[in-house]
């Protein structure tokens, strides 16, 4: 059992990729579409490349989006309006005219046959207008002409919009009807009551109406005809067009639209699980190969896996929605992603992996693959320093503009003119474009969650104004500009090799921090002749020494600065000796010096940018005891550091060819002349 733990603990780091691996492996399984797939790929204007294809079983052709789309606005415009009439209205219009008109006929001269032919007109002209009823507003209704429905308690009819009254009507009907002009003081009474009086009584019933028409809408037909069992689709070389392609079209949505079935749904789960498992495998073979600090790092492949995981389930939800907007989700951020936080070369394989498995979720998997693959060729090609804003910015108006071109081209092969184009696509792409400058944001993001440091961050902790370097500069004047000139030098030789300069310079300024504590007790602080190791052993003055590679590093954590920065405050001195105490203390000794006390703790350089900074680091400290500069004292300067590094073994870690160190070489000694080139000798 002991023996089991502690095989477990020693391949604890492998265990977890191996779980990693087929967790994601089992969620994008998962995610993808629980339905067939059609196994031929087809384009519209283009030969049919497959053998003759016969129908595997029988289907129904499915009408185009125009034709459902037609037949649905035919079905709205002749689907019926229904009106409701209240009848409650009428009897408390009936009454309360009856009551004023009986009012103001009281005191009237008129004979009392007068007043009965006077009261049947006003229930004539009252009854003639709300025979079919008063409407407040005609907004629904489209043309006088035009048939509705008009619901009268249990009762309803169908009649001509124009027999009901509208507002504007009222008034010269009852003119027309109260006699002739002019009117007698009674008839004028009589029609301000009736025009103040009349109410209207018919009203549009929105929710019926609605719901009649959504039943109408519901018993169309989306399909037209039916396709038999072995019946020939298309013939081999056949253009996919016309009839030939709604049918093909219509098979497709049959297919994909098929749930799986108990008897296949194992078989397929396991053909997806073998190809996402591929995948994935070729992506670890590639970090194994390629990539071996990022394959060790845990956390690294997390976040890899992570991202992938993000835009697949990304991309699932839009296709659930409508796969319209498939062109909508910025993609391409997966390989702005890891290309700031890794480099381009592993952002592009990945980004080209996560959209081959794409191609199993979205419509038209070659279109989208092959402007997916480009955009993001383009993204890698283009954004070369993603912390400078105007080039995120320029960059993204070019991808977009890449997006325009495919899509344009893709759409003239297919339709075989431009006048078909889908602009709505254009839109799309632009919010693309859009979403893409979010990178930047979610960027951020990931350095907290995962503990990673971008180009974005290494600006921010390379400006000489920050806290921890402006303390360093008050403290430790001499190492602040000893490091300025380190991330000098290193910056140059790592744009040379093609390493990532700002991570070298950021590292560089930080390197030395661990000074501070004791800022007296190195060379380049003493402002007077004064040497506080004049009173110490060549031991303990070795030691304190030493000691500023342990307390940068505590300084650095205290401060928060990321891991990959602490790493050069480890790394650049390595393994090697405080050489001038050293040698102090072998005189002193007789040639008997411990050589572990006078030994930088290391480690040794892992990496292209710390084996860079060890090398400016000591080459730049050591051109200042140079009593007289010349051209062949500094290369025999850098050529002897460099080999006695090389010699003791410091870059045995480093990823670093011997034609790499030749360039750093010749770097460093024309960076030197410059520094020290002999300036002319103004007259007094």
């Amino acid at each position: 059992m002991k023996k089991i733990i502690n095989k477990l603990l020693v391949n604890h780091s492998l265990i977890y990729k191996l779980f990693l691996y087929v967790a994601t492996i089992v969620l994008v399984v998962y995610l993808f579409p629980k339905g067939g797939q059609f196994k031929y790929e087809f384009q519209k204007g283009k030969p049919w490349e497959y053998e003759n294809y016969y129908a595997p079983f029988d289907f129904a052709i499915q009408k185009t989006e125009d034709e459902i789309a037609l037949e649905k606005q035919q079905v709205t415009e002749s689907s019926k309006q229904f009106y409701e009439y209240d009848e409650n209205v009428v009897l408390q219009v009936r009454k309360s005219i009856d009551e004023k008109i009986e009012n103001a006929l009281l005191n009237s001269e008129l004979i009392e046959e007068e007043k009965v032919k006077l009261r049947e007109l006003v229930n004539k002209v009252v009854t003639d207008i709300y025979e079919f009823g008063y409407i407040e507003t005609q907004n629904n209704i489209k043309n006088n002409n035009q048939l509705i429905t008009l619901k009268m308690g249990n009762k309803s009819q169908d009649i001509e919009a124009d027999k009901l009254f509208k507002s504007s009507q009222i008034l010269s009907f009852i003119n027309s009807k109260i006699g002739v002009q002019p009117f007698t003081q009674e008839e004028n009474i009589v029609l301000n009551i009736i025009y103040e009086e009349l109410k209207p009584n018919v009203k549009f019933d929105t929710i019926f109406t609605e719901r009649v028409l959504q039943e109408n809408l519901s018993k169309i037909s989306y399909t037209k005809g039916l396709v038999a069992e072995n019946e020939r689709i298309i013939f081999k070389g056949d253009i996919v067009e016309g009839d030939k392609l709604i049918i093909l079209n219509s098979i497709k949505s049959e297919f994909e639209s098929q749930v799986w079935s108990k008897s296949n749904y194992n078989w397929i789960v396991f053909g997806y699980t073998i190809l996402v498992a591929l995948a994935f495998l070729m992506l670890l073979l590639f970090l194994r190969k390629y990539r071996l600090d990022i394959f060790e790092n845990n956390t690294k492949v997390t976040f890899i896996f992570f991202n992938i995981i993000l835009i697949v389930l990304l991309i699932t939800l839009i296709v659930k929605y409508d796969a319209k907007y498939i062109y909508v989700a910025p993609i391409v951020i997966l390989p702005l992603v890891l290309k700031a936080f890794f480099d381009a070369r592993l952002g592009l394989f990945t980004h080209v992996l996560t959209v081959l498995l794409l191609g199993f979720i979205v419509p038209n998997s070659f279109e989208f693959i092959f402007l997916q693959i480009i955009a993001g060729i383009v993204t890698i090609l283009t954004i070369s320093e993603l912390y400078k804003r105007a080039n995120l910015f320029i960059s993204v108006i070019q991808i977009t503009f890449v997006y325009f071109v495919s899509y344009f081209a893709f759409s003239i092969i297919q339709e075989g003119n431009a006048q078909n184009l889908d602009w709505e696509k254009f839109i799309y792409f632009s919010i693309n474009g859009g979403a893409t400058l979010f990178v930047l944001p979610l960027i951020y993001v990931f350095e907290r969650l995962f503990g990673l440091v971008s180009d974005e961050s290494l600006k921010e902790l390379s400006n000489t104004n920050s806290k921890l370097l402006r303390e360093l500069a008050e403290k430790a004047p001499g190492t602040f500009q000893h490091s300025l000139q380190v991330a000098n030098l290193a910056e140059a030789s790592a744009n040379e090799i093609n390493a990532n300069s700002m991570l070298v310079r950021t590292g560089a300024l930080y390197h030395d921090i661990g000074k501070m504590i004791n800022p007296m007790y190195y060379t380049e602080n003493q402002s007077t002749n004064v040497n506080p190791h004049n009173e110490l052993t060549p031991k303990d003055s070795a030691q304190i020494i030493i000691n500023h590679i342990i307390e940068g590093v505590e300084l650095a954590k205290k401060h928060r600065l990321p891991d990959r920065i602490i790493d050069f405050i480890r790394t650049h001195h390595g393994t090697t000796l405080v050489y001038y105490f050293y040698k102090k203390e072998e005189e002193l000794s007789g040639g008997r010096a411990d050589v572990s006390n006078f030994q930088y703790p290391g480690p040794i350089p892992f990496s292209k940018e710390t084996a860079i900074l060890m090398m400016c680091d000591s080459v730049e400290a050591a051109s200042k005891s140079i009593k007289e500069p010349s051209a062949q004292a500094f290369d025999n300067l850098v050529e002897k550091i460099v080999n006695k590094q090389m010699e003791e073994g410091q870059f045995m870690n480093a990823d670093i060819t011997f034609k790499e160190l030749q360039t750093i070489k010749k770097v460093l000694k024309k960076k030197l002349k410059n520094i020290y080139h002999l300036r002319i000798e103004y007259p007094e």
